[in-house]
């Protein structure tokens, strides 16, 4: 008896992407359905990169399918397709980038910059293309963590080509300042330099912008939320409740200029004795996940508190690019697949497909 495609999607229903925590069928992945007698093709689009879960989604199908609808033969295609997500209600998405990520925390020393820099390099690393914008005017720390020194070139002199590492690419305003110059400068010069930074970098076909956004919830930070067109934000936390409770005033400022938020990344979760390689959670433990569980968002995922995170970052060769294999690669790669799988499930944008009215007396 030849199969019908309900067997198919029946079978599938019970594949959950552990990315997304939906199904498949939910998730409106499956695209196509070709059956011949008890020989299944199958194609599946994610809408978030996934270049090293690709091959381990593809057995998955196939076991299934055998397994579950009686399949003989299963053919599965996975591909990527990441699209434009809707932005704050007054904005729309930028040309060239298809979706800006905010990562904020609500105080410094929390790793924030890491985290972003290495979210992006496993973006990247996961088939995107990916830029960083280095938010923080008062002290940049991309240029140092991507190994990157010079001038940004300019095209017709007032757009500025992004500097690339490692596949990235990125902008930061210390690239075009002397590494010792303080910036004293007052809030409105900060959101302007930056607004400039975001809007004058020729940005080249971007799937994702990660935005490394200055630590706090003041005017700076809110005017940026407002006025960036941003599709999701992720908030940096440790699990110290003193970290949690200025993390909180971070979701809560994205909530109200509706900004959705992806979830929570707790770094520094456990100390790793480089010695012996004892764990101990000495800045507290499960903050993070209390803070996701409030607020209805997910944790992300745990980092630790690593000497060799900290060694990679001033070294200007990031954890990810540094130890690609390496377990704390493995956890931001996770963390990376589950950020953009979470803005995968938002609402798309549809701003192009309406046309511009015009009107024009004759």
């Amino acid at each position: 008896m030849p199969l019908a495609q309900s067997d198919i999607e029946n079978a599938l229903r019970t594949l959950v992407d552990p990315n997304l925590d939906r199904d498949l069928v939910s998730a409106k992945a499956v695209k196509k359905i070709e059956i011949e007698d008890s020989r299944v093709r199958v194609k599946v689009a994610l809408g978030y990169p996934a270049a090293s879960f690709h091959a381990e989604l593809k057995r998955l199908i196939e076991e299934k399918l055998r397994s579950e609808a009686g399949a003989t033969e299963v053919s599965v295609e996975v591909v990527t397709d990441i699209v434009s997500h809707a932005v704050q209600k007054n904005l729309k998405p930028m040309p060239g980038v298809k979706n800006i990520i905010a990562v904020a925390s609500g105080k410094g020393g929390v790793g924030k910059s890491t985290v972003a820099v290495n979210l992006a390099l496993a973006l990247a690393a996961e088939g995107a293309r990916v830029g960083i914008l280095d938010a923080d005017i008062y002290g940049p720390s991309q240029p140092l963590m991507l190994g990157i020194s010079g001038r940004p070139q300019t095209e017709g002199g007032n757009k500025l080509i992004p500097m690339v590492a490692y596949g990235v690419q990125s902008m930061s305003i210390g690239y075009l300042v002397d590494e010792d110059a303080p910036m004293i400068w007052r809030g409105p010069m900060v959101t302007g330099a930056l607004q400039q930074l975001l809007r004058d970098t020729k940005w080249d076909n971007l799937d994702y912008l990660i935005v490394d956004l200055p630590p706090g919830t003041g005017d700076t930070q809110l005017t940026l939320a407002q006025q960036i067109p941003v599709s999701g934000a992720i908030i940096v936390t440790t699990p110290q409740d003193i970290a949690l409770l200025d993390a909180q005033r971070g979701l809560k400022m994205f909530e109200k200029v509706g900004v959705p938020v992806l979830g929570i990344v707790e770094n520094m979760s456990v100390h790793i004795c480089s010695n012996c390689g004892h764990a101990e959670p000495i800045f507290g433990e499960g903050g993070g996940e209390k803070m996701a569980k409030k607020y209805g968002v997910e944790l992300l995922g745990s980092l630790p508190l690593d000497i060799s995170i900290r060694k990679n970052a001033d070294s200007g060769h990031p954890t990810v690019v540094a130890e690609p294999d390496g377990k704390l690669a493995q956890i931001y790669k996770d963390v990376a697949r589950k950020m953009a799988a979470r803005l995968a499930l938002k609402a798309k944008d549809y701003s192009a497909r309406f046309p511009t009215i015009t009107i024009a007396n004759d």
